[in-house]
């Protein structure tokens, strides 16, 4: 793979470590998916929000021009960034960089995962991978750069 994809997978894994959360439950899961519905809306953004917590949905939202297909898509990226642990870019990243396609090589049904952009797994310091937060409507690096600023902006209200 070339330079452009490493560097993509180089960031992408920068904001894994990065974004490492002081603790996270039903509490932040409703103020995170609330100021991410309230951005998605002032920028017309026509996309489906999830946020987990294991296995439980803590937050779901659909947005004006969102459709099922949206949820659909926000599912199989979840199933990725909760059996990796990972966002679903960086999982999709990974295997571009190593020269493989995710759809056959991680032996997954397609049809139930996507190792697209726009879920990230929610980490806790001391207790590893808690939950997923995503979005789904907007080309997968956008999808995946507003997951990153609003879980960055979560981060920062609990470290003040």
């Amino acid at each position: 793979m070339g330079d452009e994809a490493r560097e993509l997978l180089e960031r992408i894994e920068a904001e894994e470590r990065e974004l490492v959360l002081p603790r996270f439950g039903l509490d932040e899961a409703w103020e995170l998916g609330s100021r991410m519905r309230e951005a998605a809306l002032v920028a017309g953004h026509p996309v489906a929000i999830g946020i987990s917590l294991g296995e439980q949905r803590a937050f779901h939202a659909a947005l004006p021009g969102s459709s099922a297909d949206n949820d659909g898509w926000l599912e199989r990226k979840t199933r990725v960034a909760r059996r990796y642990g990972r966002s679903s870019y960086g999982v999709g990243a990974s295997f571009r960089t190593a020269g493989k396609r995710f759809d056959e090589d991680a032996r997954l049904d397609p049809a139930h995962y996507a190792a697209h952009g726009g879920v990230v797994a929610i980490v806790v310091d001391g207790v590893g991978p808690v939950g997923t937060v995503g979005i789904s409507g907007l080309p997968q690096a956008e999808d995946h750069a507003f997951v990153v600023e609003h879980l960055r902006a979560l981060k920062a209200r609990l470290a003040g």
